[in-house]
């Protein structure tokens, strides 16, 4: 049996409407899942192989990603990365700016990072997640983490369309 804990607010999303999330993850799975609303602790119990795949999606649901973006990493090809922003902040106020840069006005940047490299990306806290097949995955991490850094937006862009060619 494996543990993890999520935010008590991202229970909701993991549970569905009536369960209904949750028997879908089970299902998808083949695992059992039991969840304490109280504290946010999830316990999945299976075949390891099984567990450790639902532990991935849970996980992801817990970083803000939609249950149905979650449930792509049963496919193999499908890799999840967090990158924890706050270990790039030097204090509270370049946390919230390191997020603003990620996010862009009205979730441009992230719209454009997410449809360059076919991925999708969520900021959630102090963390900023990623789902998509592994070398899409891995482009986008290094952009971020190049946007992070102080690269201008532009050349971010120009870098994640040279590294696509260059993989094609």
């Amino acid at each position: 049996m494996e543990q993890l804990r999520i935010p008590r607010e991202r229970i909701p999303m993991l549970v569905g409407a009536k369960g209904s999330t949750k028997r879908k993850i089970q299902k998808s799975t083949d695992t059992k899942i039991r969840i304490n609303s109280e504290n946010g602790d999830v316990f999945i119990e299976g075949e390891p192989v099984n567990v450790f795949n639902c532990l991935n999606v849970i996980k992801a649901v817990g970083r803000g990603f939609n249950p149905d973006i979650a449930l792509k990493l049963l496919n193999e090809d499908y890799s999840f990365e967090i990158i924890n922003i706050e270990e790039f902040a030097r204090n509270k106020k370049d946390l919230i700016r390191i997020r603003s840069r990620l996010i862009g006005r009205e979730g441009k940047a992230r719209g454009y990072i997410e449809s360059l490299t076919n991925t999708k990306i969520e900021v959630y806290g102090k963390t900023l997640g990623i789902i998509g097949k592994i070398d899409s995955v891995i482009i986008a991490r290094q952009g971020i983490i190049n946007l992070i850094h102080g690269s201008k937006h532009g050349n971010v862009y120009a870098y994640i369309e040279k590294q696509k060619l260059k993989n094609k």
